[in-house]
């Protein structure tokens, strides 16, 4: 397996001054060649000349955030991450890798850039427009998902020599490891179970986990993983909308109900501490009747009013 080695590079100001010289010394010493037709001295001057353009090739410039991977003849040399002009062997093949942060959401595919027959770029590099990816959760209910991933290469050995095409790479695992994560989990529970809805920050650091152990040989670091969409899919999306709506109805009764009970409790209480009126227990559960009705009705009550005697 492929590691990263570091590079230090020659700073270019002085290879570039010392070209100079030499271009400069070749070009005066070609001139003087031809004038005093010197053969010996025209020759070396264009062998300097040419020496000159293949030192020329070494310089590169590297600007903040990005790297330079070094092949000689396809041997790994190292990697160059300091930012500046600087100046190796002109015979290094230089590869471009960045290393900002970058980000895309699963369901999308990138496009390549399409040249055509004489190296005109076509049609520019971009990415499709996302679409939630459709698997069923662990109860079985078809649930539509997709997530923001958010990574870099901390390794540019690793992501050029050990996968191919790092960047598809990361999508494509990405999107398994989604997936696999919305099998394990329901959309929604009840009880202490870890669901995709009701546990957000735990299911998002599961994901963030899993993402970078499938990328564990890729020289990928996984900054952050958020779900960005989740829903139940078209075909049963209105039926569980009624289940959760049957749900909070019975969720709230349950605490309206919880709280008349004790109301009727307390006014039961204070009667009989305050002796403001005697009730035997038909009395009583008459009273406790009305009070629930009136309390638990979710609409307004029309009150009765006895203008006879007690009983």
């Amino acid at each position: 397996m492929k590691r990263e080695q570091p590079f230090e590079p020659t700073a270019g100001w002085l290879p570039l001054l010392i070209l100079i010289a030499i271009s400069l010394a070749a070009i005066s010493g070609f001139i003087i060649g031809v004038t005093m037709q010197q053969p010996i001295l025209i020759v070396g001057s264009m062998i300097s000349l040419v020496a000159v353009g293949i030192g020329a090739i070494g310089f590169v410039a590297i600007p903040p955030n990005q790297s330079r991977v070094l092949l000689l003849f396809g041997e790994y040399q190292g990697t160059v991450r300091s930012t500046g002009f600087f100046w190796v062997n002109p015979f290094y093949s230089k590869q471009k890798l960045s290393l900002r942060i970058r980000n895309f959401e699963t369901g999308s595919t990138s496009t390549p850039e399409e040249k055509d027959q004489s190296g005109r770029v076509v049609k520019q590099s971009g990415r499709t427009q996302s679409k939630p990816s459709k698997v069923n959760d662990c109860d079985g209910n078809p649930v539509e998902i997709s997530a923001v991933v958010v990574w870099k290469v901390i390794d540019t050995a690793e992501a050029l020599f050990e996968v191919d095409n790092y960047e598809h790479y990361v999508e494509v695992q990405s999107e398994a490891a989604l997936r696999d994560l919305a099998m394990r989990h329901p959309y929604d529970s009840n009880d202490d179970t870890i669901s995709l809805r009701g546990n957000p920050d735990e299911v998002c650091a599961t994901l963030q986990s899993d993402i970078q152990l499938r990328l564990e040989n890729a020289g990928v670091e996984i900054i952050e993983a958020r779900i960005s969409h989740l829903a139940y899919a078209p075909e049963i999306a209105a039926a569980m909308l009624q289940r959760q709506q049957a749900q909070a109805v019975v969720a709230a009764r349950t605490q309206i109900v919880e709280g008349a009970v004790g109301m009727v409790e307390m006014a039961l209480d204070q009667l009989s501490e305050r002796a403001m009126v005697e009730l035997d227990e038909e009395r009583k559960a008459n009273m406790v009747s009305n009070l629930l009705i009136v309390l638990c009705s979710d609409r307004a009550t029309q009150p009765v009013v006895n203008a006879g005697s007690l009983y």
